[in-house]
């Protein structure tokens, strides 16, 4: 039986923005997730993105097959992704959507694939607006995280990350009822997210779990509360790269709950060209750099390969 986790609050709204980047580096060193409240996204546009995801998702599979996964955009059905490399089942118990870049150059946005207007008039245009709207969050938050390395808040900014970032929203489906009973079977197996940060949104069934220590046996799974109105965020490899593991990605993973459950996961990563390397208020002497540099495109690219290869 897990054990139900009190994860910090952090208020993007807060003038005091020192107390505030201080309590995500807490929050970021001890857990590697917290809540984000009055975050700027209302509660009506929650409301209108997970009823177009459940019209999505309850078209026929011939339907969304039509949209399949390409250019890390479009649909992928139950089982064809396994987060979880060394499990022997068949996959991952969800289904998904990825909506790539809704700004920026054409030769980005157009990768994208709609579902038809005639099957969903208002899906686009809704999914348009809550990627925009999350990204704005995004960018403020990554502003205070940049603060809480001890950097200039326009760090990253000035460093290129944003401009042009690579944010993805994936819209997630989780069955109430198991398919096949006769293997252990996830939602979505433990892993770590790859990018910056991640900005969840969730419809308040149960099911998210995390593991602090992963390298610790046996593991410890926690459950995560949701939060009425609440994103909540975690930690990618890509920044605890940047930050030489001072803050931690930390593991998790989705467990059947014997219910629908759908959620929103908005990936904040940078530009391709971006340069990941050690910073330098994350390493000394005593903690050199314990990774390479990396462009950012290249280290993503290589992360979905061994995802979805592993069929």
């Amino acid at each position: 039986m897990a054990e139900t986790l009190k994860l910090p609050v952090i208020d993007l709204s807060s003038t005091d923005r020192i107390s505030t980047a201080k309590s995500i580096r807490r929050a970021c060193v001890d857990f590697g997730f917290f809540y984000l409240v009055n975050h700027g996204v209302e509660e009506e546009l929650f409301k209108r993105v997970f009823e177009e995801s459940k019209k999505l998702f309850s078209l026929p599979l011939e339907e969304k097959m039509k949209l399949a996964r390409k250019e890390q955009r479009g649909y992928t059905p139950f089982y064809a992704e396994k987060l979880d490399t060394s499990l022997n089942s068949r996959g991952d118990l969800k289904e998904s959507f990825y909506i790539g870049p809704v700004e920026g150059t054409m030769t980005l946005t157009n990768l994208n694939q709609w579902p038809s207007e005639e099957a969903l008039p208002s899906w686009k245009l809704t999914m348009e607006s809550y990627h925009q709207t999350v990204l704005t969050a995004g960018k403020s938050l990554i502003s205070l995280i940049a603060l809480a390395l001890n950097l200039e808040e326009n760090f990253f900014e000035k460093l290129g990350a944003l401009d042009a970032p690579m944010p993805f929203a994936r819209l997630l489906h989780y069955p109430g009822e198991v398919f096949d009973s006769n293997e252990e079977t996830y939602g979505a197996s433990a892993h770590s997210d790859y990018g910056m940060i991640t900005l969840l949104a969730t419809d308040g069934v149960r099911g998210l779990q995390i593991c602090r220590e992963k390298d610790r046996q046996p593991q410890v799974w926690e459950d995560v509360q949701y939060v009425k109105g609440a994103f909540i965020v975690n930690i990618g490899d890509m920044m605890e790269r940047w930050t030489n593991c001072l803050f931690r990605s930390t593991l998790h993973r989705v467990m059947p709950a014997g219910q629908e459950r759908y959620s929103v996961a908005y990936f904040l990563d940078p530009n391709y060209d971006c340069m990941v390397e050690c910073l330098e208020s994350c390493c000394s002497e005593e903690s050199p750099p314990r990774f390479p540099p990396i462009r950012s495109g290249d280290y993503l690219q290589e992360r979905f390969r061994v995802t979805y290869s592993s069929q």
